[in-house]
């Protein structure tokens, strides 16, 4: 790494994993699936989670951005050394692990660039999840991908599915362009260059690769195909406008440009483009009340959802386009068929927006400035919307999310039943509830195996529960530190699995090195920082563990 490369890497603003919804991977969204899932001794449930739980694995993970899709159920975490953690669905090899149906959150794939051949120093920047494929970008311009490609949307030559992340060659004018951004949709892939040009490949069936056509013929036993592109095509409609951003639906695309205008193109089935119609866009079509010249009403971000889109305007307004709901003004039988405001959330000041398969989500500054998650959606089944267990699964309306407040949310991954969050640690961490709740931790110290009675209590590790002494730790603690804790064997593997999925290891009853997080108070970005109590004394025989309160 560069030191320009080092010191973007220290200054990137990072945080935790919280996930809510569904964690029963092989069986999301799938009615007819039997059976349980988990590891071989069935000591996995995989839980429906009805609120936000810090994700264990990769607690001690500092993450910058994370990934999925309205029709995925798997995602892509890149933390502050630019390194990808994947986990999830696995369906056609999307993770890029053959012969594999899951990759279990507790215990997630680590994958790095130079795992892929690139050259050493090169990072993750940016990352896509279509249903059943995944993207992954590099700080060095390549762009690889995996799992299904039976239309070309791995950009390879069609063949099932590619088992192992292989580079997608993008270029254009004789030259290899440097690829900064990916979306993905069910059957396509787009990518955007640091040029502001837009590519796209896989199937052309409902105008989603912009190019003006579908090439629907008939062929062989009456049967109907269309045009399959396995090497990235230019977007030419977009020539001339530098893009900023492109998102992707299920079946349809939007890309914003440097000035603020937003293109569509796709199926527009709903219209789910907002153009005021249902007709297919085979090219990208400028949505006109995005289009200016009033620079307030032109926009700042876009969000693509499985049957609806989302523009947020430079004054900070969420507008929709499309189906949002199954009854009513938005539903199928009545969709926005232009891009219309909300009224319950109109004067919300928009930070970020997103759309999962039946979720939608937004942070707004609350009263006192502070960020205030806000969610609905109808048959939010799994818990996706992570309202409390002792709530509503779903919301018809705009509602605050009361397990979140106070904690300060900057990305969120809306997958198809599963939402993740990446928020930075703070005093309230101590209170969330971890998943998996039980990892079995041991009863007496890890150091010295023993029980030093009240006057030494041991301290517990955030991640992994494990008990230390403050005088087992190489130096010794003269107290309960501030800020996260994490035992010495935590530190030394992060994003080590944990709970059933763990290896289990021989350990030598000696003194270990104390390692620590920096206190949160000393760390720019790790603001308050929550106090770590001491555990109790030993404990009889491992329990289930009780969630933290």
């Amino acid at each position: 790494m560069t030191t320009d490369e080092a010191q973007t890497s220290t200054e990137q603003q990072w945080g935790r994993v919280l996930i809510c919804g569904g964690t029963d991977w092989p069986k999301l969204g799938r009615k007819d699936r039997g059976g349980s899932s988990g590891v071989e001794n069935g000591e996995s449930e995989n839980p429906d989670l009805l609120e936000p739980y810090l994700l264990r694995s990769l607690l001690n993970v500092k993450s910058v951005s994370i990934h999925t899709s309205c029709a995925g159920c798997h995602f892509v975490v890149i933390d502050i050394e630019g390194q990808a953690w994947l986990f999830g669905r696995n369906g056609f090899s999307a993770l890029g692990v053959p012969d594999s149906e899951f990759i279990s959150e507790n215990a997630p794939r680590l994958v790095k660039a130079t795992d892929l051949g690139a050259p050493k120093g090169t990072r993750f920047v940016h990352a896509a999840c279509g249903r059943n494929h995944t993207l992954l970008v590099g700080s060095d311009g390549s762009v690889w991908a995996a799992g299904q490609n039976n239309l070309g949307q791995c950009g390879q030559h069609v063949s099932s599915e590619v088992s192992a992340f292989h580079t997608v060659s993008v270029n254009h004018g004789g030259k290899k362009e440097h690829v900064v951004q990916a979306a993905a949709g069910i059957t396509f892939s787009l990518v955007l260059t640091k040029s502001g040009k837009v590519f796209a490949f896989g199937s052309a069936e409902k105008g989603q690769l912009g190019n003006g056509t579908t090439g629907e013929r008939i062929t062989t036993g009456n049967k109907t195909t269309f045009d399959i592109e396995t090497t990235p095509v230019y977007v030419k409609e977009l020539d001339g406008k530098h893009i900023v951003k492109i998102v992707s639906g299920q079946q349809h695309s939007l890309a914003l440009d440097s000035t603020g205008v937003v293109y569509g193109w796709g199926y527009n089935g709903y219209c789910r483009l907002g153009l005021g119609n249902q007709v297919d866009a085979l090219k990208p079509k400028v949505v006109p009340q995005f289009a200016g010249p009033n620079e307030a009403t032109m926009a700042m971000d876009i969000v693509a959802g499985p049957s609806n889109s989302i523009v947020v305007d430079k004054q900070k307004m969420y507008w929709m386009a499309g189906k949002w709901k199954n009854s009513g003004e938005g539903s199928s039988g009545s969709p926005y068929s232009t891009f219309r405001y909300m009224q319950d959330i109109m004067a919300c000041k928009v930070i970020i927006a997103r759309s999962g398969g039946v979720t939608h989500w937004l942070v707004t500054p609350d009263d006192d400035g502070s960020p205030m998650t806000v969610c609905w959606g109808q048959n939010a089944n799994n818990g996706e919307l992570g309202l409390g267990p002792e709530e509503r699964k779903s919301s018809s309306k705009p509602t605050r999310n009361s397990p979140l407040v106070g904690i300060h949310v900057f990305d969120i991954a809306a997958g198809q039943n599963t939402t993740l969050f990446l928020a930075k640690p703070n005093d309230k961490f101590s209170d969330m509830p971890r998943h998996p709740e039980d990892v079995n931790p041991p009863s007496l110290c890890v150091g010295c195996g023993k029980d030093h009675g009240e006057d030494d209590s041991p301290l517990e590790c955030d991640k992994c529960d494990s008990p230390w002494h403050l005088q087992c730790l190489d130096p010794p603690l003269d107290a309960v530190p501030d800020g996260e804790w994490f035992c010495p064997d935590c530190l030394d593997d992060p994003g080590a699995p944990v709970g059933a999925w763990a290896v289990k290891k021989d350990k030598p009853k000696a003194k270990a090195k104390a390692k620590r997080a920096p206190p949160a108070a000393e760390d720019e970005d790790n603001e308050g920082g929550a106090k770590r109590k001491a555990a109790p004394t030993a404990r009889a025989a491992p329990a289930p563990k009780k969630k933290k309160q």
